[in-house]
């Protein structure tokens, strides 16, 4: 096995079992067996488990935002592509093995002991903070708005893991719709 299907199925297994049960308690060897993957081989990818948690971060980001902006920019350009963001989350929340995003998970895990895995989660927000003002300033939206549909998203996703509900995404949802239309003469 190459050092790339090493890495690839390493990080399958940890990002299953990362996201399943918690960063913390899974342990290297349960990592290695998952993936099939040698001891030996796993500690010349990924020399330590900090290295291992921060690929998997960082893997997980591209291929979240990668999903989500997929999703919305596919959508007409305007309030719509906005709403599509929930609508993306709503169906994300109904995912039968949905545990809240992973992460914030990481974040109250680790945030405090790891320094690379806080920035991973920091850079993950700020992007999809970023993604959300771009789609304002393509629909026209005042950037006034920014922090309450941004938080509005994040909100949603905490108390969908909390609720097991996804209809949170619908309902916040709802308030970037209201947000949306009370703006709208102001940009008029």
């Amino acid at each position: 096995m190459d050092q790339a299907e090493a890495r690839t199925r390493l990080l399958d297994a940890a990002e299953r079992l990362f996201y399943e049960r918690g960063i913390q308690a899974v342990g290297v060897d349960q990592i290695r067996t998952a993936s099939g993957v040698s001891l030996k081989r796993l500690y010349q990818v990924f020399p330590s488990k900090s290295d291992l948690v921060l690929a998997y971060l960082q893997r997980r980001d591209t291929r979240w935002l990668a999903s989500l902006t997929g999703y919305a920019d596919a959508r007409p350009a305007g309030d719509e592509r906005i709403l599509a963001v929930f609508d993306w989350l709503h169906a994300w929340f109904g995912e039968p093995d949905f545990r809240g995003c992973a992460f914030v998970n990481a974040y109250g895990e680790l945030g405090a002991t790891d320094p690379a895995a806080a920035e991973a989660v920091r850079a993950h927000k700020g992007a999809l903070r970023d993604y959300l003002g771009g789609l304002l300033r393509l629909a026209g939206g005042p950037q006034s708005l920014l922090d309450p549909v941004f938080l509005l998203a994040e909100g949603a996703m905490t108390t969908a893991a909390i609720t097991g509900s996804p209809e949170v995404a619908l309902r916040a949802r709802d308030a970037t719709a209201a947000l949306l239309a009370s703006a709208a003469p102001a940009a008029a």
